[in-house]
């Protein structure tokens, strides 16, 4: 089991670390249509907010991969991102907009399902759940 996990903790690490470089380089422009239609206040702030949240994860995608000592935590923050970039997957499909090759309905409200499974394997990989029923903030 352990090895499942580490597969998936590294795996997510690689891909948090890609999409992040991508939000800055490759697919810029695809990462506008994430950002929800009530944030983009203007295209430069639209723009920023690919920009930030590329950085965000370029953090989080290094994080799993290289702080092992502190993997709970790096975990729940990653779920943490995930519930929140969740709106901009509501926008997608909501406003009916193609990118990332999701040009109909049917493959945007698949990809709303693959959501929680992210943040499960977020969490569950890197013992994130344990992590979080340790915390003194559950505790109270």
């Amino acid at each position: 089991m352990n090895y499942i996990k580490t597969f998936f903790h590294l795996l997510l690490g690689v891909f948090m670390t890609f999409a992040g470089f991508s939000h800055l380089t490759l697919s810029r422009l695809e990462f506008v249509a994430q950002v929800p239609t009530w944030i983009q206040f203007s295209p430069e702030f639209t723009d920023f907010v690919v920009l930030a949240s590329g950085v965000v994860e370029i953090i989080l995608g290094l994080g799993m991969l290289f702080l092992d000592k502190h993997k709970g935590v790096v975990g729940i923050l990653l779920a943490l991102f995930y519930i929140a970039i969740f709106p901009g997957n509501l926008n997608q499909y909501f406003n009916h907009i193609d990118a990332f090759g999701l040009n109909t309905d049917s493959a945007r409200l698949i990809r709303l399902f693959f959501q929680p499974v992210l943040i499960f394997l977020a969490l569950w990989s890197t013992d994130g759940y344990a992590e979080l029923k340790n915390s003194h903030f559950l505790r109270r």
